[in-house]
């Protein structure tokens, strides 16, 4: 047991590795329209740890880290039972991302484009496209698409890769 005058430092920066945050996190998922390089991987991360490091909501400090799978996607994840993320901190994050868009030229905020695996190829394409492929069977349901609607890190850790069959592109098979 610690003595009261002992007390934990309180922590300032809530930057913490995605792995490490609980499986009930939010999750966010922008997907970019192409690979970021090894250059721009370096700027990337240093920019979302600049950002991470001073997110907060309503002058609390977020507890939240990332992932970028495929150097493709970009993850943030964060901690609610920390604090939640406000309408403000929620305004902040996704005017970082739109700027991370003119900063490397990509598309981040476009939902109407699915990200599917053709072989290890990660492929993007409008909805619509998409949508033909099916219908001329370029794709079926064992397609591995990314469901980038998955809310928490659970879903995200289970659901966010799956046969097309598995997620909401069913639909369109």
């Amino acid at each position: 047991m610690r003595a009261p005058s002992q007390r934990a430092p309180k922590e300032h920066n809530m930057l913490v590795d995605f792995k490490t945050l609980p499986e009930t996190s939010r999750v966010w998922i922008y997907q970019a329209n192409r690979s970021f390089s090894d250059e721009e991987m370096m700027d990337l991360k240093g920019r979302l740890d600049a950002f991470i490091t001073q997110w907060t909501a309503h002058g609390s400090q977020l507890k939240a880290g990332y992932d970028i799978p495929y150097k493709r996607f970009i993850v943030i994840g964060l901690d609610q039972a920390q604090a939640s993320a406000s309408g403000c901190s929620i305004d902040a994050s996704v005017h970082f991302i739109q700027s991370l868009e003119q900063r490397f030229g990509v598309e981040l905020l476009d939902k109407m484009n699915v990200s599917y695996k053709q072989g290890e190829f990660i492929a993007y394409k409008p909805l619509n496209d998409f949508k033909k492929m099916a219908k001329d069977k370029a794709v079926s349901g064992n397609t591995i698409v990314f469901n980038n609607l998955v809310t928490n890190k659970q879903e995200y850790l289970s659901h966010w890769e799956v046969p097309a069959a598995e997620s909401w592109h069913s639909r369109f098979l």
